[in-house]
């Protein structure tokens, strides 16, 4: 086996801001596994909120590429890297070369059918104004997610329900809110038919919920990355959004929705944003899944070749030619 890392650059939409930071590319990394003429490919996204930065997930990939190359599975791959980026990149790439090996799709494999999603579109963080001229020009898609920050949140989400008045609204709150915040907002949430809120407490915090009601669902995303994460989740939320580069790679994505599941949690499957690369993997967990947030492609002016296609607010299964 021979491995290659390289790193990418998508175009970020000019409408489209990330919320930790305005920037005007994603940044991912690429890993590819050759192996017999056959290549594996797998993308992965480093996050800062998790002190990941593309050197340091690099550095990590590189420091398993020996025994990879001697031919480990994806199995003896786990305990080698922890939950995060570049594990995801390299179990995605084995995933990846394993179908393209044995002549059987990942659906096969995984005896999974595979059906479109209607997939959130993400609106960023912005003005009230801005939000909702947004949410006018996106009004047809039938699943908005609003990107928040804290002070003014309110008027955000009223600016996207007049913008917006049909579509099915859930938020992000990016860890941003006090206890005293989410006690003022979620009554006027209720009257603007919000459907869920993600991550409203700093994942240090969400002890908070313990003595909270939750009259909206609340998911968990910075307080779930893997299966160790459940049990300070059970009990304080009602769903946990599974992202493959927290669970590092599609092998403990699977198990942490079997287990999740088990325990009475709903499922939402997200992104980072990035290539339809990093969504095909993610579309598999997504099968199924309550609410589904893989706009990736969407959010990007460029996608890498055989991508996604999206047909009246339905995400497509993907091609062979792209994954798995």
């Amino acid at each position: 086996m021979k491995v290659t890392v390289n790193t990418q650059s998508w175009p970020i939409r000019g409408s489209f801001t990330i919320s930790r930071g305005s920037k005007t590319h994603a940044e991912t990394i690429v890993v590819e596994i050759e192996h017999q003429g056959m290549i594996g490919r797998g993308e992965c996204v480093p996050y800062g909120r998790y002190g990941e930065s593309i050197d340091s997930v690099k550095a990590e990939i590189e420091s398993v590429i020996a025994q990879v190359e001697s031919g480990i599975n994806r199995e003896q791959l786990q305990p080698l890297l922890p939950s995060g980026a570049a594990r995801n990149a390299l179990d995605c790439a084995l995933w990846d070369l394993e179908c393209k090996q044995g002549s059987a799709s990942i659906w096969d494999k995984l005896n999974i059918s595979a059906e479109p999603l209607i997939t959130a579109y993400t609106l960023s963080l912005d003005t009230p104004d801005n939000m909702e001229k947004t949410a006018i020009d996106n009004a047809h898609r039938p699943l908005l997610k609003l990107k928040l920050g804290g002070p003014g949140d309110l008027k955000r989400v009223q600016a996207v329900r007049r913008g917006a008045p049909n579509a099915t609204i859930i938020l992000d709150a990016n860890e941003a809110w006090t206890k005293e915040v989410y006690l003022q907002l979620v009554p006027e949430l209720i009257k603007l038919n919000v459907a869920m809120i993600e991550q409203p407490f700093h994942a240090d915090e969400h002890h908070v919920l313990d003595e909270l009601e939750r009259p909206i669902p609340i998911c968990a995303d910075e307080s779930c990355h893997d299966r160790q994460s459940l049990d300070q989740v059970i009990g304080r939320y009602d769903m946990i959004n599974i992202k493959l580069d927290k669970t590092g790679g599609l092998t403990e994505a699977l198990a942490l929705k079997a287990q999740a599941e088990q325990a009475g949690l709903r499922i939402m499957v997200g992104c980072m944003v990035s290539s339809s690369l990093s969504m095909a993997p993610a579309f598999v967990v997504a099968q199924g899944a309550e609410v589904v947030d893989l706009d990736g492609p969407l959010l990007l002016s460029k996608d890498i070749e055989h991508g996604f296609e999206f047909d009246n607010n339905s995400m497509l299964p993907f091609h062979s030619q792209l994954w798995g």
